[in-house]
């Protein structure tokens, strides 16, 4: 093991015992207390910020970011989602607009192009921490009466539930690497082209038709998806297998 990676591995054992927010000493503190030079350990922090496990916020030191929040491939709401575990959900409203649905949205809703839809921008918080920057498009006709104020710190799905007679029974959802672009950075506090996971996600109802279509960017630093992976059941006498990915 090189010098390097032995000062990085020492430097995760510390952020274990280190809560969220929580500043590292001064890199020549820092330096001096592990015995090496400034070049070294700025070398292991840029390795850190990279892993995301740390942040280095200009003139004020390094922090610590605390574990990531994993997302389980299920159906769930952000909001049960920060509830489970025990964070304080929120939602700020950016922008609300009516308009019509145009050919992207609308084959995606099974909508005509000139269908009124409903496209809202959301920045979802996790004890005022931004995760995510959601936007969702929904069939005007289905949510009558809707404004920005009823999405502001609620769930969608349970406003869906108690307002409109909605209930979820179906997802199709897909997640792919990206980086942020100048105004997803600029909501999520966090820098220029950081790495972020994008989901997009079209709901159905019992009906099989769909009522949202979602965009979220989920901060990179701050989130995982989680999968949990079985070995099917074969018929006896059939060849055994390892599990495959």
């Amino acid at each position: 093991m090189t010098k390097f990676h032995s000062i990085r591995d020492q430097l995760l054992d510390r952020l274990d015992g280190m809560a969220a927010g929580e500043q590292f000493p001064p890199e020549r503190q820092l330096a001096q207390q592990l015995g090496i030079s400034r070049m070294t350990l700025r070398r292991a922090l840029d390795d850190l910020v990279a892993k995301g496990v740390v942040r280095r916020r200009h003139g004020a030191g390094v922090f610590a970011l605390g574990p990531k929040f994993d997302q389980p491939l299920a159906a769930s709401s952000f909001t049960e989602d920060m509830l489970a575990r025990g964070l304080h959900p929120g939602s700020r409203v950016l922008s609300f607009d009516r308009g019509e649905a145009g050919a992207h949205i609308g084959r995606k809703l099974h909508l005509g192009e000139g269908d009124e839809v409903l496209t809202i921008l959301r920045l979802r918080l996790a004890d005022d921490e931004p995760i995510a920057l959601e936007e969702l498009h929904i069939p005007a006709a289905r949510v009558p009466g809707l404004v920005a104020a009823d999405l502001v710190d609620a769930s969608f799905y349970e406003l869906l539930h108690t307002r409109f007679g909605i209930d979820l029974a179906h997802s199709v959802q897909t997640i792919e690497p990206t980086l942020l672009d100048e105004e997803e950075a600029d909501h999520l506090g966090a820098p220029l082209q950081a790495p972020a996971l994008l989901f997009e996600r079209t709901s159905r109802s019992a009906d099989e038709v769909p009522f949202e279509f979602v965009r979220s960017v989920y901060r990179g630093d701050r989130y995982k998806v989680r999968t949990e992976l079985t070995v099917p059941v074969r018929p006896e006498g059939s060849a055994a297998e390892g599990p495959r990915p």
